[in-house]
C-alpha cells in the first residue's frame, strides 16, 4: 500500500502522510515523498502543495524507529529531497502549506518547519525530543533559529519541552490555529486563494528568499537588480509581467498563465 495518498484540484496538490498508526517515515516512504514533491516541483499545472498526516492523532512523529531497529539506516537514502521529501529539495519555488493535524514532532516538525506555513489543528502538539535519546535534530537546529526567536530556539532543541499550537503562533511559527474538523478546509481555502495569485511572483520571492540567507543586504540586493537569479530574470521578462500592468491599468482582475 502507498503510505503517500495524493488528490488533485485546480492547480493544488494536497499530499497526506498515510502510515498506520503513526505516520511515521522510513526510508522507503521518505523516497515516495521525494519523488512526490519533485513532481509536483516540475509540473507547471501544480501551483500549491498542503502536506498532512493520515487520521486526527499523528501528523508526523519523524523516523520510523521500528523500522531502524528492522534496518533501516539513520543515515541511509532517504531520496532525492532528503528526510521527508521536502526539507533539502532544491528549486522548491512554490508554496507549501502544512496542515498540522496532530501530534508533530521530531522529524515531522523538521517537515513541518520546511514548509512556508503552518496551520495547525487546536489539539495538535508540537516537540524536538531528540535531545532526550542522545540525538541531534540536525535539520531543525538549522531551521528553527530562523523562523523563532533564538533563546526559544535553544530552549526547545536543549530541553525536548512539548509546546502548544498557542505557544508555536506567539513566537510566529504557526500561521493559524484552527479546530480539528476545519483544518483541511482552511488548509484548501489558503491554497485556491494561493493559486490564484502570479507563480512567477510566488518564485522569485522563494528564490530571493533563499538567496538572501547568509548574504550582505546590499549583496543580495544587486543580484535582484542585475536579474542573476533566474526565476526574477524569468519574471521580469515575461508574459505574466505585462499582464499584472494591463490588468490594473484596466481595473480588471488578472489572468496569469506562468509564463
Amino acid at each position: 500500500m502507498d503510505p503517500i495518498k495524493t488528490r488533485h484540484e485546480g492547480g493544488i496538490l494536497e499530499v497526506t502522510l498515510d502510515r498506520p498508526k503513526a505516520n511515521a517515515i522510513d526510508l522507503l516512504t521518505s523516497r515516495r515523498m521525494g519523488e512526490v514533491f519533485a513532481d509536483f516541483r516540475d509540473d507547471p499545472s501544480l501551483r500549491v502543495a498542503i502536506i498532512t498526516g493520515g487520521g486526527d492523532k499523528f501528523f508526523c512523529p519523524g523516523w520510523d524507529l521500528k523500522a531502524a531497529a528492522d534496518g533501516d539506516a539513520v543515515d541511509g537514502d532517504y531520496g532525492v529531497g532528503g528526510f521527508g521529501g521536502l526539507q533539502e529539495l532544491r528549486g522548491m519555488n512554490k508554496p507549501v502549506i502544512a496542515a498540522v493535524n496532530g501530534i508533530c514532532c521530531g522529524g515531522g516538525l523538521e517537515l513541518a518547519l520546511s514548509a512556508d506555513m503552518i496551520l495547525s489543528a487546536e489539539h495538535a502538539s508540537f516537540a524536538l525530543p531528540e535531545i532526550r535519546s542522545g540525538t541531534v535534530a540536525d535539520a531543525a537546529s538549522v531551521k528553527l533559529p530562523k523562523r523563532i526567536p533564538y533563546h526559544i530556539a535553544m530552549e526547545l532543541l536543549l530541553t525536548g519541552r512539548w509546546f502548544t499550537p498557542e505557544e508555536g503562533k506567539g513566537w510566529g511559527l504557526i500561521n493559524e490555529i484552527v479546530p480539528g474538523d476545519q483544518l483541511m478546509d482552511r488548509a484548501w481555502e489558503l491554497a485556491r486563494l494561493l493559486a490564484s495569485g502570479p507563480p512567477l511572483v510566488y518564485a522569485a520571492i522563494k528564490e530571493i528568499v533563499r538567496d538572501a540567507e547568509d548574504a550582505k543586504f546590499q549583496d543580495a540586493m544587486n543580484r535582484i537588480t542585475r536579474r542573476q537569479l533566474p526565476s526574477v530574470d524569468t519574471l521580469y521578462s515575461s508574459e505574466d509581467q505585462l499582464e499584472g500592468a494591463r490588468a490594473f491599468a484596466e481595473k480588471r482582475d488578472p489572468v496569469w498563465k506562468g509564463k
